[in-house]
């Protein structure tokens, strides 16, 4: 049984619905309600929902919901109701007096009135009754008031309320179909993916891997945000390619000028592997005209040239300053400023102006299978089912030393003489915990302790900045056993 619900909110669909024929606005606001649902019980609340045409309510237990639903596609504006009274003009006026008399006192206040149905007044009857009974503590200013008094009559009943939160606007998710997005976790892509939401096009993501398990976390962090706070009504999956061995056979085939244009070519023909499978209609990019090397008009076209299907680059006219502040207002800014670039395969003058032809030419030495292998071995996650030990717990850890990598040993200096890795420093772990930043970004770190706990910990806090660090999984033990191998092959 239910408790006691005793929290309303009042629900404004947004106008685009309302323009839509009365079959497809039924439609709409039907797939509007499963999404609200799915946000109400994903907050885990009790609630119950009414649908009226052109408004929702719902009734919520405690004081939650308003939030949550703020965020659901398809609302332009939500409103928490304060009273709820009988559709009479008398009725109105006396419990509106009652309940804004001292809100109001000493400031200055608007009534806007909105009625549907059949009743014995209208809406200027509100706006001008209230209004007067609240003229007496307060003034009226109908431009910039202090307190707006809203009043929704609705057939049998009169809401009463105060505020109107905006909501996300745009048409509720998965009413357009399905796509796929290109996901980097930084700041284009996840926006790019956002505007596609609010057009009602539901996503799943496809993550070309550059750069091992920390880059990996990160961008799961960006898409978990995208799947947990916008993506109601659906179950997001992300596709994660570890595209190593492409880039590598690209890096040995392809002349340099063209790796950006080429690489960007398979992450295409990636995507459009994978919307294939799910039966998605088009494929969703963060791209914008002349933001990089690879996005001068001359080389999208070189390399939207590699697909059959509909590429959708909804930023395609954005400042990256626009981009940037966008991403404040959905909530990725903070997860994609700690992302590292790894598209950026060559600073050696890359080819702008790309023809079909020459990039033909070039991709021709490639050997496809080895992007068709990479796509096949995939993994797929749900990205609203990973929880918080998902995210860390993977991704903390390494049992190799990459090529290249900074090995640091966080042991005690008698420790670290006694014995450690090959070519390791030495640092001791309460200053690196506290000092890492100084490190330079753009290279990887190996960590170790006694038991690769410590590092852990310090791996965490590293990756959490945007470094690309590990702790060896086993701690110094392990390590050992790992370098004498090294050593013997």
């Amino acid at each position: 049984m239910l408790p006691q619900l005793d929290h309303r909110i009042l629900i404004r669909p947004t106008g685009e619905i309302a323009l839509k024929s009365k079959q497809t606005r039924r439609r709409f606001q039907k797939r509007l309600i499963e999404c609200i649902r799915d946000a109400l019980h994903s907050a885990g609340l009790e609630f119950r929902v009414k649908s009226e045409w052109g408004r929702i309510f719902i009734e919520v237990s405690g004081q939650g919901g308003l939030e949550d639903v703020a965020r659901v596609f398809g609302i332009a504006s939500l409103s928490e109701i304060e009273a709820t009274t009988e559709p009479r003009l008398d009725s109105i006026i006396e419990v509106g007096e009652r309940l804004y008399a001292e809100r109001v006192r000493g400031r200055t206040f608007a009534v806007r009135g909105r009625r549907s149905g059949s009743h014995s007044f209208n809406s200027r009857d509100i706006n001008y009754d209230l209004g007067a009974a609240l003229d007496k503590y307060g003034k009226v200013d109908l431009d910039n008031p202090d307190v707006t008094v809203g009043v929704e009559v609705r057939n049998d009943f009169a809401y009463l309320y105060s505020d109107k939160v905006p909501g996300a606007g745009g048409l509720p998710l998965g009413i357009e179909g399905n796509a796929v997005a290109l996901i980097s976790g930084g700041y284009d892509s996840a926006v790019a993916a956002w505007m596609m939401l609010k057009r009602g096009v539901a996503l799943d993501y496809v993550f070309c891997n550059l750069a091992g398990g920390a880059y990996e976390r990160a961008v799961l962090g960006v898409a978990k945000l995208m799947a947990d706070e916008w993506s109601f009504g659906t179950r997001p999956k992300i596709h994660v390619i570890n595209f190593e061995d492409p880039v590598r056979h690209m890096k040995e085939r392809v002349r340099e000028s063209f790796w950006q244009v080429i690489l960007k070519r398979l992450m295409y023909r990636a995507g459009e592997r994978v919307a294939r499978e799910v039966a998605a209609h088009a494929m969703v990019t963060g791209e914008a005209v002349g933001q990089v090397s690879s996005q001068t008009l001359a080389n999208l076209c070189a390399i939207e040239d590699s697909v059959a299907m509909p590429v959708l680059r909804p930023l395609i006219g954005f400042d990256k300053t626009e981009i940037v502040e966008r991403s404040r207002e959905i909530g990725t800014y903070a997860l994609s400023e700690k992302v590292r670039e790894y598209c950026a395969l060559t600073e050696d003058y890359p080819v702008t102006d790309a023809t079909l032809e020459d990039t033909a030419a070039e991709e021709s030495q490639l050997d496809l299978s080895i992007l068709d292998a990479a796509v096949t071995s995939r993994r797929v996650l749900d990205l609203r089912a990973l929880d918080a030990t998902d995210l860390v717990m993977p991704y903390l850890y390494t049992t190799d030393v990459p090529r290249n990598a900074l090995v640091i040993d966080t042991r005690t200096r008698a420790q670290y003489k006694s014995w450690h890795y090959p070519g390791a420093t030495r640092r001791d772990f309460w200053d690196l915990l506290r000092d890492y930043q100084s490190l330079d970004h753009d290279k990887t770190y190996v960590l170790y302790c006694e038991l690769g706990l410590k590092t852990a910990q310090l791996a965490e806090k590293m990756q959490k900045g945007g470094f690309e660090a590990y702790s060896f999984k086993g701690g110094v033990r392990v390590l050992k056993e790992y370098a004498d191998k090294q050593v013997s092959s």
